[in-house]
């Protein structure tokens, strides 16, 4: 019995932290029953944890407030096409043990100690902090709204030490608390790992979503009705001029964006769905376990598609509604203020913007948590294929985790304090992961075609669905990217001067 402890101890101790970990004793077979399925989800319930945020709350919302319901057919369609891609890195991850950057470093092309999609990601990685920053001002705005007195005790401590520290307090109140919210995240991140991130992200995801869902079931008795003539502009597959560059970042960050798509493998790695499987081998045991185990993926994959897509609408029906209509657009310092007013117009209590604002910053905070955890992973895998760091045990590669965990909260934060604008900070993210978009979906596609095992080869259906996901996702960026480039130089050329 001893001798078991120690060992499950030690698979325990080579896998918490290391992806490519797969003991022979970690066989296992899947489970017979949906609801045994049911019990083995949770890496798609983390990227739901992660999607639920800023970009329903801030970006969604801004279309919805700018455009009506004219654009809930781009809200759709980017949460259902882009599962596919999702769904064949997974597969790819069981077929060979390897997590996304694993498999991009061994495609062929040009390569500076890595291949050169790997480096692509670190680009879009570094522009996808700047979402984690806009994160943390929306929390800080948030925690303000809701604790004025505490922000002017504050400034109060800050004129002992110097009125000019005073002053910054009073300018930028929202700043304090997006420390403490960072300082908060790290204590977080550097005290738990893979199962700690699944149980809370399940509970604030379902938290989250039946909120909003009760919100927008509540519509047509505040005041605000959906009306017949608004779903149907909604799947009038309209493209407003105005609206290219906030609707191409709505793509790249609504439903699975591409750091999501990025980060899902480690997470099914890390669950142990590749490591239940074993490593590929001609046996028909592999097989019939990683068949099994990739049904368990699908459903993973499915649920948690459910889950945000329903979150998603719900968030972009109420900006559609409640902003829309009352000409209301939410915008920079003003942003969490503006957008309490959804819920304060159309329900009328003043306890509903105290519920948003609360709601608000577990959003938010949620999703700067769990982006933080998936970037820590990749990144030190990154560091392993790069040749900059040798990771001759697991623990090494988690000590490099946890600097991460420590590193990306604080780079956030310092942008933010630099830029001080969440909506514009989070749109800029999904513009990178937008662009980004067509580059892991091509990689898939090659994966599948040419890596994957034949023996977990899915249907001619879903096939199609990710040739579809390829072509609408590239033709979506070779529209948009020209006017996205233009708007954003002129930004750049007015914050500059």
């Amino acid at each position: 019995m001893a001798r078991a402890v120690r060992s499950n101890r030690a698979m325990s101790q080579a896998t918490a932290f290391d992806p490519y970990a797969m003991p022979v004793d970690a066989l296992r077979e899947p489970p017979a029953s949906l609801w045994g399925a049911l019990k083995q989800i949770g890496p798609g319930i983390i990227l739901a944890g992660s999607i639920i945020g800023t970009g329903e709350l801030l970006v969604t919302t801004k279309l919805g407030a700018d455009h009506g319901f004219l654009l809930l057919w781009l809200i759709l369609f980017s949460c259902v096409i882009k599962v596919f891609v999702q769904v064949e890195l997974g597969r790819y991850a069981i077929s060979s043990g390897k997590p996304t950057l694993g498999a991009l470093h061994d495609l062929p092309g040009p390569r500076f100690g890595t291949h050169w999609l790997v480096w692509w990601w670190l680009f879009m990685l570094f522009a996808t902090v700047f979402q984690l920053g806009g994160m943390l001002g929306g929390v800080g705005q948030a925690m303000h709204l809701l604790f004025p007195q505490v922000t002017a005790a504050v400034a109060s401590v800050a004129e002992g030490i110097s009125p000019a520290w005073r002053d910054l307090v009073r300018q930028h109140p929202a700043d304090p608390w997006a420390v403490v919210a960072a300082a908060i995240a790290v204590i977080l991140l550097l005290s738990g790992g893979y199962r700690r991130i699944e149980l809370l992200t399940t509970f604030l995801v379902a938290s989250v979503t039946l909120v909003t869902v009760v919100c927008v079931a509540s519509l047509p008795f505040s005041g605000f009705p959906i009306r017949g003539s608004d779903v149907e502009a909604g799947f009038s597959f309209a493209m407003p001029a105005t609206a290219v560059t906030v609707a191409f970042s709505a793509f790249g960050i609504t439903g699975v964006g591409a750091s999501e798509l990025y980060s899902y493998p480690y997470w099914c790695l890390e669950k142990g769905y590749a490591r239940y499987s074993g490593k590929c081998e001609a046996g028909e045991g592999w097989a019939r376990r990683a068949k099994g185990w990739m049904r368990v993926l699908y459903l993973d994959a499915w649920v948690s598609m459910l889950v945000f897509t329903v979150a998603t609408v719900a968030f972009y029906v109420m900006g559609a509604t409640v902003l829309h209509r009352s000409d209301l657009h939410p915008q920079k310092e003003r942003l969490m203020e503006d957008l309490a007013q959804m819920y304060v117009r159309a329900f009328g209590h003043p306890w509903t913007k105290t519920l948003f604002l609360i709601g608000a910053s577990v959003v938010l905070f949620k999703t700067l948590y769990v982006a933080s955890a998936g970037h820590s992973r990749l990144t030190a895998d990154f560091l392993g294929l790069a040749g900059f760091v040798y990771y001759p045990q697991a623990q090494r590669r988690a000590r490099w985790i946890q600097f991460f965990c420590v590193f990306y909260p604080v780079l956030a934060l310092a942008l933010y304090l630099v830029f001080g604008n969440p909506q514009a900070m989070v749109v800029f993210g999904g513009v990178a992961q937008g662009i980004t978009l067509p580059v892991i979906t091509a990689a898939t596609i090659y994966l599948r075609f040419r890596r994957t095992d034949p023996r977990l080869a899915p249907s001619l259906f879903t096939d199609g669905c990710l040739w579809l996901a390829f072509f609408a996702i590239t033709g979506g960026a070779i529209y948009s990217v020209p006017t996205t480039v233009v708007e954003y130089w002129q930004v750049l050329q007015q914050w500059w001067k």
